[in-house]
């Protein structure tokens, strides 16, 4: 397997390439692409701080671009039972190209990703899967809760 890195700001095109890849698999395919420049004018200028709270690990595509990618952020809250001074991870855009899926891409960026969790001391992290993804999230100790997620978008 291609060993996972941490993501540069010169992969934000790829990752937000891949975070559609995600969503189109969860919600199918929405042609609305308006929201990517921002999205990776973003992932560029976080990607760029070194104190950032916000980063990524990919897998290259052989050939060029990439083939997977887990990113996640470091999230603060009011101190509670397991997280004593607020730090909360949350995965996101948990993503690998149909074409090179069953390699462990997704596995590898996920345990780089945790690691990068750990390094901070968050003691809790946090995510959403599709049934496609939970047994993944499974056997590296991700469990259900029982809070539901509601939104409201305003």
């Amino acid at each position: 397997m291609t060993a996972p890195r941490r993501a540069v700001p010169a992969d934000a095109e790829e990752l937000v390439r891949l975070r559609k890849v995600m969503l189109d698999s969860i919600t199918g395919s929405d042609p609305d692409v308006s929201w990517q420049p921002a999205a990776v004018a973003t992932l560029r200028d976080r990607l760029a701080d070194p104190d950032s709270t916000l980063t990524a690990y990919v897998v290259d595509r052989p050939g060029g671009g990439l083939a997977a990618c887990a990113v996640g952020t470091v999230e603060y809250r009011l101190s509670g039972p397991g997280s004593p001074d607020g730090a909360c991870g949350y995965v996101f855009s948990v993503a690998t190209d149909r074409d090179m899926r069953r390699r462990g891409y997704s596995r590898g960026c996920l345990e780089g990703l945790l690691d990068w969790f750990r390094e901070r001391g968050v003691r809790k992290v946090d995510l959403r899967t599709s049934s496609e993804g939970e047994s993944l999230y499974t056997s590296l100790g991700f469990v259900r809760t029982p809070d539901p997620a509601m939104r409201l978008s305003l």
